[in-house]
C-alpha cells in the first residue's frame, strides 16, 4: 500500500452528489494514499456528507441557488486549498476509485518532467459486461498513452499551474477539462496520458435514455467548445460538431424533404448503414464490438445533434442550457 503523502505536496479534489456506495468507495480508496481530501458536495441527500466527514475529509458545500456544472463543484475544491496549497492536486469524480500504485506514478512523471502541467492514466469501467452503455464508455476511456491535448475527469495537475489560469471555466456543463487543458498548452505547459491504471469509473448506465442523455450532452459541449477555441490552431471540437449536425440534422432533413419531391432520394438513408460499415471496418477490436461500436457512433449523431442545437438555440436566446444529467 502507498505510504500518505505529505499535505503540502498532494491533496485529492472529489466531487459527487447523491453517489451513494461509490462515494464511499471512492473515499476509502484515497486513505492512506492522500491524507488531504476535499469532497464538494452539490446538494446531496443521501448522506453524502456525513460519509465524507466521517472518513476525514474536509466538506465543501456547494451553493446550489447558483447554476451547478462540475467546473464550480472543482473550483470550489481549489479554493478550499488556497490557504495552504498543495504542489499537486489529484482530481477524481465521486463514482470513481483510485487504483493503488497511480499517486507514486504519477507524481514521479510531474517530477521529472517540470513541464508536463497534467497527467492522466487509464480509466476502466467498472462493470462493462453489465450493459452494452457501460462498455461503450469502457472503450471511450481506452485513449493511447503519450503526449496529448487535454485530459478527464480524473487527473493529477500542478496546483499553481492550474490556479494561475483560474481554474475551471464554471460556466461550462460539459467540456470543462479539455477547455482548462487548452490554456494550460497555451501558457506552455503539456499534457501527458500515462500507460499506468489510474481509476475505476461506474457509469450505471443501463438504459438507452441515460446513453441518450450522455450522447446529447457531448453535442453540446462539442458546440461549445467550437465556440471558444474553434480557431487555429486549434479547431476544438469543429469537426466533431460538424459530423454531428451533418448525420444528425442535415442529412436527414434533406433526404426527407428530397423524398418528397423525387422518392428515389429515400435511398440516400443508405449512407448511415454505410457508414456503419466503413467505422467497423476501422476499429478493428473484434468483429462482434467493432460492428456494435459503429453501430452506436453512428447513432450517437443524432443526440449530438440536438446538443449543438440546445446550445446554438440557447446562445440566440441569450440564456445558459441548464445541465443534462444521464443518472
Amino acid at each position: 500500500m502507498s505510504r500518505p503523502r505529505n499535505t503540502s505536496t498532494l491533496a485529492a479534489v472529489v466531487i459527487g452528489r447523491n453517489e451513494g456506495g461509490r462515494l464511499i468507495a471512492c473515499l476509502d480508496a484515497l486513505q492512506n494514499v492522500i491524507t488531504r481530501v476535499i469532497y464538494v458536495d452539490s446538494g446531496s441527500t443521501d448522506g453524502s456528507v456525513a460519509a465524507a466527514d466521517a472518513r476525514g475529509a474536509t466538506v465543501v458545500a456547494l451553493d446550489m441557488s447558483l447554476p451547478f456544472t462540475a467546473a464550480r463543484a472543482r473550483n470550489a475544491g481549489l479554493n478550499a486549498l488556497s490557504d495552504d496549497p498543495p504542489e499537486f492536486v489529484q482530481f477524481i469524480d465521486g463514482d470513481c476509485v483510485l487504483r493503488a500504485g497511480w499517486t507514486d506514478t504519477a507524481l514521479t512523471h510531474l517530477r521529472d518532467n517540470p513541464t508536463t502541467s497534467v497527467v492522466c492514466g487509464r480509466r476502466r469501467e467498472r462493470h462493462p459486461e453489465q450493459s452494452v452503455y457501460n462498455r461503450l464508455c469502457d472503450h471511450e476511456w481506452a485513449t493511447p498513452a503519450g503526449k496529448a491535448k487535454s485530459c478527464g475527469g480524473d487527473a493529477m495537475m500542478r496546483y499553481a499551474v492550474v490556479a494561475g489560469v483560474g481554474g475551471f471555466r464554471d460556466d461550462l456543463i460539459a467540456g470543462e477539462e479539455p477547455e482548462l487543458c487548452i490554456r494550460l498548452r497555451a501558457m506552455g505547459g503539456e499534457v501527458h496520458r500515462l500507460d499506468a491504471e489510474m481509476t475505476l469509473h461506474d457509469a450505471a448506465m443501463t438504459k438507452v435514455s441515460q446513453w441518450f442523455s450522455r450522447a446529447r450532452r457531448a453535442g453540446h459541449a462539442f458546440a461549445e467548445g467550437a465556440a471558444l477555441h474553434g480557431d487555429p490552431p486549434e479547431r476544438h471540437w469543429v469537426a466533431e460538431t460538424r459530423r454531428a449536425v451533418f448525420w444528425g440534422l442535415v442529412l436527414p432533413l434533406t433526404t426527407i424533404g428530397a423524398s418528397l419531391i423525387y422518392p428515389t432520394a429515400f435511398w440516400l438513408f443508405l449512407a448511415y448503414p454505410a457508414q456503419v460499415l466503413r467505422l467497423a471496418m476501422r476499429h478493428g477490436i473484434n468483429r462482434r464490438f467493432s460492428w456494435t461500436l459503429a453501430f452506436f457512433q453512428v447513432l450517437a449523431k443524432f443526440p449530438e445533434a440536438l446538443g449543438v442545437l440546445d446550445y446554438r438555440t440557447a446562445r440566440l436566446s441569450g440564456r445558459k442550457r441548464g445541465l443534462i444529467e444521464y443518472k
